[in-house]
């Protein structure tokens, strides 16, 4: 699973990206400083099961801190946005086509309004205005696809070479839909072999819905951006979001000088803290954390990975007694799986070889044996059986 992350320059985008994956990403407000996309590994929060049997676990993949599983996946910033990006300019088809790629879109705007559509200084822009720009510049580019290859398509299902909606997944296949998704479109939208741009755009407003887009409201510390939020956030999925203080704090805690879990609502200071540090601190706490209860970046990434994709945390081990692997650790890996996903999807979710050997599986709490079409729950801890 992989969640991109979009913006315009100078929408904090890049800065997002830092904060939730701690890499060091380049960061400027000038175009394309993200030229290539940049690929992270980002978590969410899970309890951890290790408290139910009163043993410390020993993570390998998932980190834990404090009984808070951090449960990984994959991150994308691409390039910024800018206006005509549909029409390849700047780096608009390389861009959108690395935006397609993601299962998800978190929408990073500069809700204080200080930075324009090309991401130059200005006051008092519309944040509404990057909301609707993204999305129209999303479905002219793949009206564009569309468009462009219309009469083939139209000919091929005229001559029977195949079927519309298969014709037309062709030409999407590199959007990161499935088959069956874009075969749902097609037959919802009436398309016909004789399709015009009306219903060649329609059909491009509804690919584009199927792709989850969350939106960041960012520098929410500041006072005009705290009243765009307030005027918006009953319109839009928003969270509200100070990407700068999540870096300033996820940099103290790695310097030592915090201890700082992401997505805290505060921090304890454990060094002693130069007037400067204290003062940035403080503003944070402050102006952040106070009133908002976080930062808002690991806020965002849960809502993207919980409720916009409905994706699921499971506990495979070796051992449904201690809940172990074969060397004692204690439910080493955690996994983000779709909802609806069953103990088939989990053996090949370990390893390819694993799901091809599967016989069953076992729900360690219960110590019931289970099928391959058993659904998991989040939070379960299963083990899987292989033949030998």
């Amino acid at each position: 699973m992989k969640l991109g992350v979009v913006g315009k320059p100078s929408s904090g985008k890049t800065t997002f990206f830092d904060a939730a994956t701690l890499s060091n990403a380049e960061v400027a407000s000038y175009p394309f400083t993200t030229i290539k996309p940049n690929l992270g590994t980002a978590f969410v929060r899970f309890p951890c099961p290790h408290k139910e049997i009163g043993k410390l676990c020993s993570p390998r993949n998932a980190p834990c801190m404090d009984g808070t599983r951090l449960i990984p996946f994959g991150l994308l910033d691409v390039a910024g946005l800018v206006p005509g990006a549909h029409e390849g300019k700047g780096l608009g088809n390389q861009f959108l086509d690395d935006l397609m790629d993601a299962d998800a879109l978190i929408h990073v705007v500069d809700f204080s309004g200080k930075t324009d559509e090309e991401g130059n200084p200005t006051t008092g822009h519309d944040p509404m205005q990057d909301i609707e720009f993204l999305k129209k510049e999303i479905t002219y580019w793949i009206f564009g696809i569309l468009k462009r290859n219309w009469q083939t398509i139209s000919r091929r299902a005229r001559m029977k070479a195949g079927k519309l909606e298969d014709l037309v997944y062709e030409q999407l296949s590199g959007l990161n839909m499935s088959r069956e998704k874009v075969e749902e479109i097609v037959k919802e939208s009436g398309l016909s072999i004789n399709a015009g741009d009306d219903e060649l755009m329609n059909l491009a407003h509804k690919i584009l819905e199927t792709k989850p887009i969350l939106i960041a409201a960012n520098k929410i510390d500041l006072p005009e951006a705290k009243r765009n939020y307030e005027e918006l956030k009953d319109k839009l999925d928003v969270v509200p979001v100070s990407a700068e203080s999540e870096l300033a704090l996820k940099r103290a805690a790695e310097a030592g000088l915090i201890e700082y879990i992401p997505g805290s609502s505060d921090f304890k200071v454990v060094k002693q803290l130069t007037q400067k540090q204290k003062e940035a601190l403080d503003y944070i706490k402050e102006n952040v954390l106070g009133p908002l209860g976080s930062t808002g970046v690991q806020q965002v990434l849960e809502k993207a990975v919980y409720e916009k994709l409905r994706n699921i945390v499971v506990f495979p081990v070796e051992d449904e007694t201690h809940w172990a692997d074969k060397s004692g650790n204690i439910l080493p890996d955690a996994y983000l799986l779709p909802n609806g996903s069953t103990a088939l999807d989990l053996a090949y979710k370990i390893h390819t070889d694993i799901g091809d050997k599967f016989i069953g599986a076992i729900d360690a709490r219960t110590k019931r044996k289970i099928g391959k079409d058993h659904v998991l729950k989040s939070g379960d801890v299963i083990k899987i059986l292989v033949r030998k």
